[in-house]
């Protein structure tokens, strides 16, 4: 293992007020950057990682939720601009978008089914886009990815916005902006994710590692709330919500980069904090390597912790959705709890080994979604 093993620390800020954590969190870290002398054995005592990200202030999310929440003025701004598509030309592009997610996210789609006809059709359109959009930089055309290719998709999204759509799977899109409020922001953010993929491969903490996985992820939560909808009977506020459905972002993603730590190293790519895999005594080198250590699996129990603790927070909005859009969520946000569950049976091993839910667990969760989604139950955020 790499010999550098730092536990310098910066001062951790909230998620969403940027003021320093209280005492408690201070001493937590204090309590982080002493190593206790092993008594009687040779094991180290590892630190416990900062789980909040950057402020959601920075990201400009508040002014996503106060544009989006602003019932039809998105829509109605530019109504004059609106095309008229055929009946049948509409109902066929619909149709591609359903194919395609129930293809490509089959426990989804089947939650999707309870929505409203209206609902299900603006969500496929929107996680087609979101799969294109990915698809640019870890497609089948990837190796052709450049800065000027996404420079056009974001035109094309401009278009879309515009109501000028390229192919029947933008016009579904461009369609479902002129029922819901959606902000043009979520979908540009992501493609800025997409960049950052072209140009980072290593992210010094997790400070910058968040900021990725709400670009590339956390937008997906802030696109979809206006869609699922809010439930007329919740008391929360619209932006404790829209925070949650970030969250979810967040937790999904951090859960795909441990569960794809092997693929992505065989690529040269590294998504995990730089100083805290040196806080582990860990580096690149270890990655590449392929071994679990007792000190990756140290690493490990604590990254799928942070991931959990982002799950725990997208509950409470799961609950507070309109009643017939949290069963898709609920399954979501289950399904991949168990990924992390798979790569703890596996020993820690997501070098060789991948974490993966199969078909009879993945059922079986849906029981217990649908349960969860039928409650108002105010979980409380952890």
């Amino acid at each position: 293992m790499c010999s550098s093993f730092s536990l310098s620390a910066r001062p951790c800020t909230g998620p969403d007020n940027g003021k320093f954590l209280h005492s408690k969190s201070l001493v937590t870290r204090a309590r982080a950057e002493v190593i206790a002398a092993p008594k009687r054995s040779s094991q180290r005592a590892f630190p416990r990682l900062l789980k909040h990200g950057i402020p959601h202030t920075d990201l400009q999310v508040n002014e996503i939720v106060e544009r989006q929440s602003q019932a039809n003025s998105l829509s109605k701004q530019d109504i004059c601009r609106k095309p008229e598509f055929h009946p049948a030309f509409l109902e066929e592009a619909y149709e591609r978008c359903r194919n395609i997610c129930a293809e490509y996210a089959k426990t989804f789609y089947l939650g999707t089914r309870l929505m409203t006809e209206e609902r299900q059709k603006a969500t496929w359109a929107i996680y087609v886009w979101c799969r294109r959009t990915d698809e640019l930089v870890d497609g089948p055309n990837a190796v052709l990815m450049s800065t000027s290719v996404l420079d056009r998709w974001e035109e094309r999204l401009l278009d879309i916005f515009d109501g000028r759509p390229y192919d029947m799977l933008d016009a579904a899109l461009t369609d479902t902006i002129s029922k819901f409020p959606l902000d043009i922001k979520p979908f540009r953010d992501m493609i800025e994710g997409m960049r950052m993929d072209t140009r980072k491969f290593r992210y010094d903490n997790f400070q910058e590692l968040y900021l990725y996985c709400y670009y590339v992820a956390g937008t997906v939560g802030l696109m979809s709330v206006p869609v699922m909808g809010i439930a007329a009977e919740s008391e929360a506020s619209a932006q404790s919500i829209y925070n949650a459905a970030l969250y979810l972002g967040i937790g999904n993603q951090l859960t795909n980069i441990l569960r794809d730590v092997g693929e992505d190293a065989l690529r040269g790519r590294v998504y995990l904090p730089q100083d805290e895999l040196a806080q582990f005594g860990l580096c690149d080198q270890d990655v590449f390597a392929r071994k679990v250590t007792y000190g990756w699996r140290e690493f490990m129990k604590e990254q799928i912790t942070r991931a959990r603790f982002y799950f725990n927070l997208a509950e409470e909005g799961a609950s507070k959705l309109e009643k017939a859009s949290r069963w898709p969520v609920w399954s979501s946000l289950l399904v991949y709890q168990k990924i992390l569950d798979a790569i703890e049976d596996n020993d820690y091993d997501n070098f060789t080994k991948r974490a993966y839910v199969g078909r009879t667990k993945k059922l079986l969760t849906l029981p217990l979604a649908y349960t969860k989604a039928q409650s108002m139950s105010s979980l409380i955020l952890q």
